[in-house]
């Protein structure tokens, strides 16, 4: 219930940021360091989002969104996932959807979408400030090291340490706290 109530909380304060903004900002440059303040990269993927998708559109990848958050694990999230990959190949959400369904999956696929969220949505944010790159990073790190892949798990969680290290989790700890003892 807690993790369902978080992320719908995440994810109408993403809907709202989007919707607040409709109206328009200056956006200002992605920073040069992959660390990005949270509250930055959600407005800056958020005004990107408002660039190209309607607000219909924005709704409905909201709620493609959420079905997953309520439906958790499920072959409903999974596939709402899914069309939402297909449909919105350059929302944020994409990125968190992306994350979402490697956390879902396994073996390969998994290895597939969190490989793909970190190259095509490392800047992606969660609405509570969780950084799509940073966190399929720990992800697939933890997969590594579960299949034996030593070498690739401790280079995964060094470019955390060295390029993420202001990343959150979900509960607002900091990421590189979670990671392996080096």
């Amino acid at each position: 219930m807690k993790k369902s109530y978080s992320y719908t909380v995440c994810a109408l304060l993403s809907l709202l940021s989007a919707l607040t903004l409709q109206a328009g900002t200056t956006n200002r440059p992605a920073a040069t360091s992959q660390t990005i303040d949270c509250k930055e990269g959600i407005r800056r993927r958020s005004a990107e989002d408002r660039k190209i998708y309607t607000l219909d559109q924005l709704r409905e990848i909201e709620q493609l969104y959420q079905v997953a958050n309520k439906q958790w694990r499920t072959p409903e999230a999974k596939e709402s996932l899914k069309t939402l990959i297909a449909q919105y190949p350059k929302a944020n959400r994409t990125g968190c959807a992306l994350l979402y369904m490697g956390q879902m999956s396994s073996g390969e696929e998994k290895e597939t979408y969190l490989k793909q969220a970190i190259k095509d949505f490392g800047d992606c944010f969660y609405g509570d400030g969780v950084q799509v790159g940073a966190y399929a990073r720990y992800h697939l790190g933890h997969y590594y090291q579960s299949i034996g892949k030593k070498k690739e798990a401790k280079q995964l969680f060094d470019e955390i340490r060295k390029d993420y290290p202001t990343a959150v989790t979900h509960k607002g700890k900091a990421l590189v706290e979670s990671l392996p003892k080096e």
